[in-house]
């Protein structure tokens, strides 16, 4: 019996063993193809690039199949390879183009076609670059863009170190909802050269790629052109706040201060406050237009604060602080002091014109009385 059950136990490892190799050497003869005609489109929009491409090569076999395609991208210097895996032919993203665009891509067949192991086809690969005109050194330099308040923007740059003399720059934007790239139709300029921009209302701007490129112009040079990609929402600086009040009750300091005018939303700012009790000053946040401070002494002569504001994590990535506000102080003892100051001068010379005038008064009757006494004694 012994023997019987060893045969059996047998058998069965060897059908499974045959079954597992017979899958493996099903999947082993399973391949596809990379997929076609896989390329970088640059439509003109300052850097946001179509990366497309067309299916593989015989996929007859595979007809009752779900393809995906893994898609992985990046600017040629980055570290990091962004990852996407898709069923479409079209992909878009942005990209700076002041750097080279690296992609690749692969066929995936997913377990339910092939016996439960997924297969891949090799990389399919392309490559974007914009042609480098003029020297480095004619870019524009110090690139600034402040979207003030939520409602203006306005960026301002600084010629480039190798331009000429003769050297003038053009700014054009594009962000999506836009038909067209559009150019800039208000220039700052300085000494008729252009150096910054002012931008009309943005509308549906925020939280979306904001492509920017500084391109210029020369009779004696080519100019390099500069590319910039922007969030608006992540370079705004609010106002500052207003109508500070600070109260005191006995240690309890209260700080308050009104919401910054315009259209940011109360939850969208932190507060940076900046108080000071006589020569101590101290900085500290909050999300609130309101913080309650405890004194550090009773014998405080003089408290003081200040705010200013920025956009909170809430509200988007990064952001600009505002200038400081107007500064608020409480002055307890100092004015008693000055109430001192000038109330003992007037007490004293109050008494003192009292005292005359009583001094006076009593001599004017003494007077009086000095002559009624004389008319008296008169025989006529």
């Amino acid at each position: 019996m012994a023997f019987i059950h060893l045969d059996i136990r047998c058998l069965y490892t060897l059908l499974i063993c045959t079954a597992f190799g017979s899958t493996l050497s099903s999947n082993a003869e399973i391949k596809v193809n990379p997929p076609q005609d896989f390329q970088i489109v640059d439509p003109g929009y300052l850097g946001y690039l179509y990366l497309q491409w067309q299916p593989p090569v015989s996929l007859d076999n595979f007809n009752k199949c779900t393809v995906e395609y893994e898609l992985k991208y990046r600017n040629v210097d980055s570290e990091s390879w962004r990852t996407i895996i898709t069923k479409n032919l079209l992909y878009k993203d942005g990209f700076d183009l002041n750097k080279g665009v690296e992609a690749k891509i692969h066929t995936l067949l997913p377990r339910q076609c092939t016996n439960g192991s997924e297969v891949q086809s090799s990389w399919s690969e392309a490559t974007y670059w914009i042609s480098s005109q003029g020297n480095l050194d004619t870019k524009i330099q110090d690139m600034d863009c402040v979207y003030y308040n939520w409602q203006y923007l306005l960026c301002s740059w600084k010629p480039g170190m190798g331009a000429h003399l003769d050297s003038n720059y053009r700014l054009y934007y594009w962000y999506e909802g836009l038909d067209h790239v559009l150019e800039c139709i208000d220039y700052i300029q300085a000494k008729g050269k252009n150096i910054g921009c002012r931008f009309p209302y943005l509308e549906s701007s925020d939280y979306k790629d904001f492509y920017i490129c500084v391109n210029g112009s020369s009779e004696s040079q080519l100019i390099r052109p500069s590319y910039f990609i922007f969030q608006l929402q992540n370079i705004v600086k609010p106002l500052p706040p207003d109508y500070l009040s600070l109260t005191m009750k006995n240690s309890e300091v209260n700080l308050k201060w009104s919401i910054p005018r315009g259209p940011i939303p109360a939850k969208c700012l932190i507060y940076e406050i900046e108080f000071t009790e006589d020569d101590t000053a101290w900085v500290t946040t909050t999300i609130e237009n309101e913080i309650y401070i405890t004194r550090t002494s009773n014998e405080s002569l003089q408290l003081c604060f200040l705010v200013r504001s920025k956009m909170n994590i809430y509200c988007a990535d990064d952001g600009i602080w505002s200038e400081w506000s107007d500064e608020q102080c409480w002055k307890g003892d100092i004015w008693k002091e000055i109430l001192l100051f000038f109330l003992v001068p007037f007490v004293l010379v109050s008494l003192f014109v009292l005292i005359v005038t009583c001094t006076l008064l009593y001599k004017q009757r003494n007077l009086l009385k000095m002559v009624f006494h004389t008319e008296k004694r008169s025989p006529f």
